[in-house]
């Protein structure tokens, strides 16, 4: 099955930027939609953004204009460049792989196992 490996988080000051990498394991990934999640501490897992394989692109609206998700399907790989990061920004970060954007994050879904982002003020 599709396996997802990320990385990037870390501990930032607001106003930083961030980049977090998502690898894909199997080639079925150049037909998946790939999109980010987040859950912060005491609060439901919230979408953050998502890109279909055939470019085209979903922005939650708290980080619309902000964040920037990128794919490379040669490479099997999924960014997401964060930009004038927010303490409301902290969270555990997820990647997900699925077969349709409306459905990404349901059932069917493939996860990573995810990387924490702390942004202090």
């Amino acid at each position: 099955q599709v396996q997802l490996v990320e990385s990037g988080g870390g501990l930032v000051q607001a106003g930083d930027s961030l980049r977090l990498s998502c690898t894909a394991s199997d080639w079925i990934f150049s037909r998946y939609v790939m999109g980010w999640f987040r859950q912060a501490p005491g609060k439901e897992r919230e979408f953050v953004a998502a890109r279909h394989w055939t470019g085209g692109t979903k922005y939650a609206d708290s980080v619309q204009g902000r964040f920037t998700i990128s794919r490379d399907n040669a490479k099997r790989t999924v960014d997401i460049q964060m930009s004038d990061l927010k303490p409301e920004d902290t969270a555990v970060y997820y990647c997900a792989a699925g077969i349709d954007i409306r459905s990404l994050g349901n059932s069917g879904t493939f996860w990573s196992q995810g990387t924490e982002v702390i942004v202090s003020s």
